[in-house]
């Protein structure tokens, strides 16, 4: 099996924030052609999360995380519109327990 580089998520500072704090489990991205080729068959060494597209030496606007996997689920999110949408779920944080 391929381990491919890190994969870079670059989100908005409130989605960062959560994951950050904890109360984020998940990061959400659409199943489309991009994401698809991207995340299904594939196995991450890593995750590394953004703040936006911080500078390079900004690491306060980074999380590092490792590579947990994802799942495939049908949503309902104010970020995609009114319409149930399919998506991948990516691992970002372990379940509270």
């Amino acid at each position: 099996m391929t381990v491919y580089p890190k994969l870079h998520l670059h989100l908005k500072g409130e989605y960062f924030d959560q994951i950050k704090a904890g109360a984020k489990l998940e990061e959400f991205r659409l199943r489309t052609p991009y994401w698809i080729k991207r995340i299904r068959s594939r196995t991450y060494s890593g995750i590394v999360i953004h703040r936006g597209y911080p500078a390079k030496d900004t690491f306060e606007f980074t999380i590092l995380r490792p590579w947990r996997g994802f799942t495939e689920k049908t949503i309902t999110h104010p970020h995609f519109g009114l319409a149930p949408v399919e998506v991948f779920a990516i691992i970002v944080n372990e379940e509270s327990k």
